[in-house]
């Protein structure tokens, strides 16, 4: 599963989560490996640096988005510490997996190039660019140019929705969502017993 930010990705997760779906969230995964004592802090702290570290142990977000945002070299070095970390996490996390099938939960999956090769399927959580853009504002505190910058380093809206096997379509009217999932829950279940042989 994927989407732009703001796009409503982790509401839609909890959805399925809730329905037994088993989520992987590549997000979340990344907090854990730059928390204090996380597996990425030694070779971030390497690589750049004890300025990124923040006092707690935890890498110093605001401090890398600086550096990384608008330089390539940067963002390319960070990426190189964390996406193998990621991936091994992830299919573990898999591999651990109780329910009838895996949600990985990837912002970034069309952009990666890699993600759409290793997953059956592709649900894209969609909303209108300027739905996305207040509700960013409303939760970060981020400008409107912020926002836009970060929207603008992302996969455009058509890129996304290209990829898409599956579209989940969160523009607003939140009562529409449970509906939506659980038609989607539903077949996932019946290609995941399918592809198993049962």
């Amino acid at each position: 599963m994927t989407g732009g930010i703001g796009s409503g990705k982790s509401t839609v997760a909890d959805l399925f989560a809730k329905l037994g779906a088993s989520i992987v969230d590549t997000d979340l995964i990344a907090h854990q490996l730059t928390a204090p004592e996380g597996l990425a802090i030694e070779p971030i702290r390497q690589a750049f640096g004890t300025a990124f570290i923040a006092q707690d142990g935890a890498l110093d977000r605001k401090k890398m988005r600086d550096a990384v945002f608008g330089d390539p070299t940067q963002k390319k070095l960070l990426e190189s510490i964390l996406h193998p970390l990621i991936r091994i996490e992830t299919e573990r996390a898999a591999r651990q997996a109780s329910g009838t099938y895996v949600i990985f939960v990837v912002p970034l999956l069309v952009e990666s190039g890699t993600w759409i090769q290793r997953v059956s399927r592709v649900l894209v959580v969609d909303c209108p660019e300027e739905v996305q853009r207040q509700r960013v504002m409303q939760r970060s505190g981020l400008s409107e140019a912020q926002v836009n910058a970060i929207m603008a380093s992302q996969a455009s809206r058509a890129d996304r929705l290209a990829a898409a096997d599956d579209i989940i379509l969160n523009d607003g009217d939140s009562s529409l969502l449970p509906a939506a999932v659980e038609r989607l829950h539903s077949r996932y279940q019946a290609l995941a017993l399918e592809a198993s042989g049962l």
